[in-house]
């Protein structure tokens, strides 16, 4: 019988994926079990009371959501950076198209001032937005529990750097355009004044400071992003659509892309805790009850958001349902699997 800890046979590589009995994936060589900072007492070998080991062990180790083994959690669609970037590069070019095109057929110029003003109001601050749930994502990675979920955070704070550097080329686009409606110049304060942007910037600013990893991840992934994607990405899409807004109709279609992404791989890790043996009770009262604390401030921030975009409507409350729906249904399949 061999010995286990005869050094004159080392562990072959990949050792920790010989369990499959089989040629281990590219997803699995490059994602899988790559965290050396797991250590309960000191993250960072650095020692216990280091602040960065006390953060990590507070915020990430002592997150009341448990999981014996955050390391077998795997990405749907087990997107590497190789992957990620072919991806992200058809998306581009994509974009591109529809950028130079509709600059080409004079788009902006055709625009009502009344819609102008609406996009000065409600759709070139969106930076501002999408730049909160990128650093969300970009913290989230840094206290993930595993590789694998961190790259899912990785790749998530790309897609709001991509879509942070869209709008503000937009918004460069607009004001060359329309130069008097105050392009460029007046979106933050539009984000921190205006009563549209409130209740997306409060969600938000809570949302950054809750420290726990778990709980931001519902918080944002779970929350806050449904929301974005029901008032913004599709709310805002079709009435700039009635408005002859093609263009950014077009722009809120691809954004979904990475959005639904997002929400395919956030619904298999709440999956993933549920169905975690003895913790799979608690997890599902905890992820429960941090579903109905931040999903109040995410139907505020969906109502101030639709009054604006159409005032005196009820596409506030028909947003309302859609986030609502989206956060039950996650819960409720992860239930019935768990």
């Amino acid at each position: 019988m061999s010995d286990p800890n005869d050094v004159s046979r080392p562990l072959k590589t990949w050792s920790h994926l010989t369990k499959n009995r089989r040629r281990p994936t590219e997803y699995e060589i490059v994602s899988t079990n790559l965290l050396w900072s797991t250590d309960d007492e000191a993250p960072w070998a650095m020692g216990p009371d280091v602040p960065l080991s006390k953060w990590y062990v507070k915020y990430r180790n002592e997150s009341p959501l448990r999981h014996a083994d955050w390391d077998g959690f795997r990405d749907p669609d087990q997107i590497v950076y190789r992957t990620y970037n072919m991806i992200q590069d058809g998306q581009e070019a994509h974009v591109d198209a529809l950028l130079d095109d509709h600059n080409k057929n004079e788009h902006d110029s055709g625009l009502s001032d009344e819609w102008v003003a609406q996009l000065a109001r409600l759709y070139t601050p969106s930076r501002y937005l999408l730049h909160t749930v990128q650093m969300s994502a970009a913290y989230l990675a840094a206290l993930a529990p595993s590789s694998t979920i961190e790259n899912c955070f990785i790749f998530e704070s790309g897609d709001h750097l991509r879509w942070v550097s869209r709008v503000a080329y937009r918004t460069a686009e607009l004001a060359g355009s329309h130069p008097s409606t105050g392009f460029g110049r007046q979106e933050r304060a539009r984000w921190e004044d205006d009563d549209a942007w409130q209740g997306f910037r409060e969600l938000m600013e809570r949302a950054l400071v809750t420290w726990d990893w778990a709980e931001q991840f519902v918080a944002v992934n779970l929350v806050a992003r449904p929301a974005i994607d029901a008032a913004i990405l599709r709310a805002l899409s079709a009435v700039a659509q009635e408005n002859g807004d093609t263009l950014l109709a077009l722009l809120c279609r691809a954004q979904l892309i990475d959005s639904d992404r997002t929400q395919k791989w956030s619904q298999a890790l709440v999956e993933y805790a549920l169905q975690s043996g003895d913790h799979g009770q608690a997890n599902r009262d905890l992820v429960r009850g941090w579903l109905d604390k931040w999903g109040a401030l995410g139907d505020a921030a969906i109502d101030a958001y639709c009054q604006a975009l159409v005032p005196g409507s009820d596409l506030g409350a028909e947003v309302r349902r859609a986030a609502a729906s989206a956060r039950a249904s996650l819960v409720r399949e992860s239930t019935a699997v768990g």
